[in-house]
């Protein structure tokens, strides 16, 4: 009866997230606006700082202001995400439907996960060349990607939960910022520490990148449990 019931839920998400990807690939709405948002960040973000004066080493916070983007744009992702389940009556759907909510939770929370990954992946050979122009990279290659899927990790779990919460509210995007922002900053902090040291290099960069791992990972087991825990009374209320 266990491994019925194990199969049963493998199959169910394996389905839910089968419909996310196949309606993104659709319409690709959510990447699209997502991809453009973060690249045009990162192009702001460039011409603000070439005022600066040719002293200024942009590569200093350059780790800052890619996670910046990635969570104000992860925000933009996760609402547009649940808006379009609720306008559809898709989130109605799934709830009445004899799914467990976690099942639902881990299923969401991954389409985030691979959307975010995605919206990575065509940031980064931008803000390489925005912003690591002034000097060679420093760091190890294999830093980055490490430090990208181990803040996305956290940014979706979490996000998922918190825009959940939101979609039936009147103010979605406001509340969601309000909830998302401050429980994201342990994340933000260590992720920008970690991809710091993978830009920067230097004597003790390693030890500064594993410690900001460390914390990263400390806080998506946390969270994640936390939103697991808590996703079948948030969707239930």
């Amino acid at each position: 009866m266990a491994g019925e019931a194990r199969g049963l839920s493998l199959r169910q998400f394996k389905a839910i997230l089968h419909k996310d990807i196949v309606m993104e690939l659709r319409t690709k709405e959510m990447i699209t606006s997502m991809g453009l948002y973060a690249l045009l960040t990162m192009v702001i973000y460039q011409v603000a700082l070439s005022q600066s004066g040719t002293a200024f080493d942009p590569r200093n916070i350059a780790a800052g202001l890619l996670w910046l983007a990635f969570v104000f744009t992860s925000m933009l992702g996760l609402n547009r995400s649940l808006v379009h389940e609720k306008d559809q009556g898709c989130l109605e759907a799934l709830l009445l439907s004899p799914v467990d909510r976690p099942v639902i939770f881990f299923a969401k929370a991954i389409g985030n996960l691979i959307f975010l990954l995605i919206v990575q992946a065509l940031t980064i050979p931008v803000f390489a060349f925005l912003f690591l122009q002034q000097g060679s990279y420093a760091g190890e290659w294999w830093m980055i990607p490490l430090a990208l899927l181990a803040g996305a990790v956290g940014i979706s779990g979490v996000g998922t939960l918190l825009a959940t919460m939101s979609v039936n509210t009147k103010g979605k995007d406001f509340v969601l910022a309000v909830l998302f922002v401050p429980l994201m900053y342990p994340l933000l902090l260590a992720a920008v520490s970690a991809t710091s040291a993978a830009v920067l290099g230097g004597d003790g960069s390693v030890q500064q990148f594993w410690t900001g791992m460390g914390m990263m990972a400390g806080f998506d087991a946390i969270m994640l449990l936390a939103s697991f825990a808590l996703y079948e009374f948030i969707v239930g209320a």
